[in-house]
């Protein structure tokens, strides 16, 4: 009897150590904290969002463009198709021969530092752009149709997704082309094709117009202007490429605005007007839309 006693005891004990063990390892687990959430890089920037620029707005006029070069697709951006917001986008094989017009806005403060689509720092003092279907990294020449200022951006980022918006700017790229204080603008996309000469854009402020009409306007000597660039390199290529083409009295000259200096191409001056049409008509063959300016 004292044996069967001192056994259930025994059980007993041990049944007690065991169920506080257990309940200690309850405890424990319950206790424990939560692992904390994997970080979550979006790959797309989707909705409207608060956003501004930098408290004290520095001096971009001279942040370089970037030069146009080969590179390879990113690893990251160029999955084909993709859905934000429930619409689907397919993204260009190449940007070879695209050009658009529509709304351009700009993204700053919210998102600078943190990824882009293509996986690279968002930097809002470069001049990048965000693009719906244009191959990561691509390269393209904005132009505001509002104020004729015309910049090359480096497309590493996806977005705006917003009716009407064709591209999304860094808040450099939006400052120089004007964009900034009105928050969208419209513009002209062209992608650029690497390799091959950039199609010089329109200069800042002035308007096209017939050369024989614009000659007869202004009653004097006119130049025929191939293009204004921010960067002296760009201006001299197209410039060669001209006399390449055996074109005479090609002219660089610079002119300084309130957002830089601009390095401007210009052929002439000209007083017969069938020699301005002829030359208009042989620079629009190789690609270039210029414009009649009188003389300085």
């Amino acid at each position: 009897m004292i044996r069967r006693a001192a056994r259930a005891a025994c059980l007993l004990a041990a049944f007690g150590l065991l169920a506080v063990a257990g309940c200690q390892r309850k405890l424990a687990r319950e206790e424990a904290p939560p692992a904390a959430p994997a970080a979550v890089v979006p790959a797309v920037r989707a909705g409207e969002q608060a956003d501004g620029g930098p408290a004290i707005p520095p001096d971009v006029s001279r942040v370089p463009e970037p030069v146009p070069r080969a590179e390879p697709r990113a690893r990251y951006g160029n999955h084909s198709p993709y859905t934000v917001l429930g619409r689907t986008y397919t993204v260009l094989p190449s940007g070879k021969g695209y050009v658009e017009r529509g709304l351009a806005s700009w993204y700053g403060t919210k998102f600078h530092g943190r990824y882009t689509s293509s996986r690279e720092p968002y930097d809002m003092y470069a001049m990048t752009a965000a693009h719906k279907r244009l191959p990561l990294p691509s390269y393209v020449r904005v132009t505001n149709l509002e104020n004729g200022r015309s910049l090359i951006v480096r497309v590493n980022d996806r977005g705006p997704f917003h009716d009407g918006r064709i591209i999304d700017l860094s808040y450099s790229a939006a400052i120089r082309l004007g964009v900034h204080a009105k928050g969208t603008a419209r513009v002209e996309v062209r992608a650029i094709d690497v390799g091959e000469p950039e199609p010089a854009p329109p200069a800042a402020g002035a308007a096209p117009s017939a050369g024989a009409d614009a000659l007869a306007a202004r009653g004097k000597p006119v130049f025929v202007q191939v293009g204004a660039y921010d960067r002296r390199e760009n201006a001299r290529r197209v410039a060669k490429q001209l006399e390449d083409a055996r074109i005479d009295d090609v002219y660089l000259d610079q002119v300084l605005t309130a957002h830089g200096l601009l390095h401007r191409v210009r052929v002439g001056p000209f007083e017969d007007p069938a020699a301005l049409e002829r030359l208009i008509a042989r620079v629009g063959e190789m690609g270039y839309r210029s414009i009649v300016v009188p003389a300085d």
